[in-house]
């Protein structure tokens, strides 16, 4: 199975080519769409959703990550086992808070070239190879190295920043709320946000904040748009209250 995560957008050909080339390789692998829309160009929002969405695949799931700001640039293209999963995408951080969070870690730089390389399609023409490669059992062509010195970013373990907002509004932030107390009221652009367990505990219209599905703290609104509520952005940061 590969799992595909990338800032594409659904709205451009761009995934399209990159399950083709995923096909042509291996074309009885699973492809599953997780994110096609992460923030662009974001990599420090990719690198703390990662972790929380990653979670629940099965053993040898193969992940194609794609958020590339310096495609075509002396970055290099990895390869990492970490835990029971490969993750496959550029050096540049994507990986770092995983690894961080993972009991086990080897690191490859992959050596395998196809025969045409596009300077600004690595997705493509690639990952994509490389990652159906490794769901169908073959090893592509790759040297172990050390980690990646982007990891050692000062990068904290939670983020209190706003990565990602859905379709409904709702404003994901890269902490884990198992480490929130419930408690806790979080600050953001003058509003209060205290905690509720789902939406139907708070009125209609209402803000609050939750641990969502993925375990992230999230602020929502009942019925609402919280990014609109709170004029929220990605990138943002806020604070406890």
């Amino acid at each position: 199975m590969i799992v595909l995560l990338t800032d594409f957008s659904v709205h451009d050909p761009y995934i399209g080519q990159v399950k083709a080339a995923i096909y042509h390789t291996a074309a009885d692998v699973k492809v599953i769409d997780l994110f096609s829309n992460l923030p662009p160009f974001n990599v420090e929002a990719a690198a703390y959703l990662l972790p929380a969405y990653a979670a629940g695949f099965p053993p040898a799931t193969v992940f194609l990550c794609v958020v590339d700001p310096g495609v075509g640039s002396a970055r290099q293209p990895l390869m990492a086992k970490l835990d029971d999963c490969w993750f496959v995408g550029p050096d540049n951080g994507l990986f770092g808070i995983l690894a961080r969070r993972s009991r086990h870690a080897e690191w490859y730089r992959v050596r395998w070239r196809p025969q045409s390389l596009s300077n600004s399609f690595h997705g493509r023409d690639l990952f994509a190879p490389v990652a159906a490669m490794l769901a169908s059992g073959r090893m592509p062509a790759c040297e172990p190295c050390p980690a990646p010195t982007e990891m050692t970013q000062d990068w904290p373990d939670d983020l209190s920043k706003v990565v990602y907002i859905d379709h409904y509004g709702n404003v994901i932030t890269g902490l884990r709320a198992v480490n929130i107390a419930v408690q806790t009221r979080f600050s953001y652009n003058g509003r209060l946000l205290s905690h509720a367990r789902v939406f139907s505990d708070v009125e209609r219209g209402e803000s609050f904040w939750y641990c969502n599905a993925n375990g992230l703290v999230e602020f929502a609104v009942n019925q609402g748009s919280a990014a609109a509520v709170l004029n929220a952005a990605v990138g943002e940061s806020f604070a406890t209250a």
